[in-house]
């Protein structure tokens, strides 16, 4: 049996990486492809538990160093708890948000460093990697206008500030130079031209 085919999607808040992620699922499910879909951080009962720490607005005396250490100990659960045994299964599975989040936001904007994001990546998902990533990439004031229009609720993170939020997208295109996997798509056009891309990207690995 063929080992299922791991896709991330990541991106700043409000670049329109969750509009891509239910494009592609109902791409696949018209395909009849047998997919599993989760998301970071979450996906498990003690991962969502983390989730509501991490993202709860109250937390906001949490350190760095906390904050990554608490991403990490949610992938390490969904990683072995559902992603590998899927993916041994022949499943694709797709996930929303992976290890690549870790590396712009508590690598760069939080300034933890690539070393040491990188060193707990391997280690929280026994080296397991995504096949390929798609990167939905906007300038920071898009984004913030999309999100303004929607009337979104800021969560812990996304209540940063735009400094942050364009340290992270820096981030982001800096991972994406060391890892041919990602694959950067321009998020400015309707979501009907972005998906193009990403379906061109899937056609062209699978």
């Amino acid at each position: 049996m063929n080992r299922g085919l791991f896709i991330t999607f990541e991106g700043i808040d409000g670049c329109g990486k969750s509009t891509q992620f239910q494009m592609l699922k109902e791409y696949l499910e018209s395909k009849g492809v047998n997919f599993l879909v989760v998301r970071e951080p979450g996906g498990t009962v003690i991962g969502e538990k983390i989730r509501e720490i991490l993202l709860n607005k109250k937390n906001d005396s949490m350190r760095p160093l906390t904050e990554l250490l608490l991403f990490e100990a949610a992938r390490a659960q969904i990683t072995e708890e559902v992603i590998r045994p899927a993916l041994e299964k022949g499943t694709c599975v797709l996930c929303d948000r992976f290890f690549d989040s870790t590396y712009a936001y508590q690598g760069y904007a939080r300034k933890l460093g690539a070393e040491k994001v990188l060193m707990l990546n391997d280690l929280a998902t026994a080296g397991l990697e995504p096949d390929i990533t798609f990167l939905i990439d906007i300038p920071v004031s898009v984004a913030l206008e999309r999100r303004g229009i929607r009337g979104e609720a800021d969560d812990r993170m996304e209540a940063l500030g735009t400094a942050f939020q364009e340290d992270v997208r820096k981030g982001y295109l800096e991972a994406a130079e060391k890892f041919s996997r990602i694959k950067v798509i321009d998020g400015k056009d309707e979501p009907s031209v972005v998906f193009e891309k990403v379906k061109k990207y899937y056609e062209e690995y699978k």
